[in-house]
Formats: C-alpha cells, structure tokens, sequence
C-alpha cells in the first residue's frame, strides 16, 4: 500500500479523523511534539536490553504488530504536526537529504568508522 498512497493523501485522512473530534485545540505544535516523541520511546522501548538476534526475532513473531503499532503512532503524530503546520514533508526531506549528501560524502562515510571522525 505504501507504493498506491502519497504523503498528501495521509494528511488529509488524519485532519478528517481529527476534525471529525474537534481535536484542533489539543494539537498545537508542543502538544504534537510531545506526541511524537513519546510514541518514538515506546518504539524504543521494545528494543531496550534486546540483542540483535532478540530483536530480529521480534519480527517473525507477534512483536512485529506491536512495534507496527509504534511506528504507525509515531508516523500519525508526524503526519498531524505537518498538517497542522503546512509543512511539505517531500520538499523538507528532499532539502535534508541534499545536505547530508555534501556532510556525508560517499568517499568519506561509506565503510570503516574511523572516517566519521574526518568530517
């Protein structure tokens, strides 16, 4: 479904959903902030003291939901601050990426750690 589903189209399903319940006078950006960063630590809660084999097999067994959950709460919370905002997540991404393309060079990021502390 990702592949069929634009950015545009999850923000407007969720200003719905929160107009719907008058929703508007609790989501200032604090508020939504807030929102995402609790719901970024219970994803992170799940993997808190796991070793890579533990967390791995998380995802072959009824965890997998759970973590799903998280991350689609994480996302909601996103997709409303950028909403509510007018933020346009693709020109925010894209505007990132070009600069951690020039922070980051292939040349300089790709293989040992030692070549992080040359940047």
């Amino acid at each position: 479904m990702d592949a069929s589903t634009n950015i545009h189209e999850l923000k407007e399903k969720i200003k719905k959903f929160c107009e719907d319940r008058d929703w508007d006078q609790y989501h200032g950006a604090k508020e939504l902030a807030i929102g995402i960063t609790t719901e970024a630590s219970e994803l992170l809660d799940i993997f808190r003291f796991k070793s890579e084999e533990e967390i791995e097999e998380m995802f072959k067994t009824e965890k997998r939901e759970h973590i799903s959950e998280e991350m689609a709460d994480t996302l909601y919370f996103l997709l409303r601050f950028a909403q509510k905002y007018n933020i346009d997540l693709t020109t925010e991404l894209n505007k990132k990426m070009e600069k951690n393309h020039l922070k980051y060079p292939i040349d300089k990021s790709k293989g040992s750690n030692k070549k992080y502390t040359e940047l």
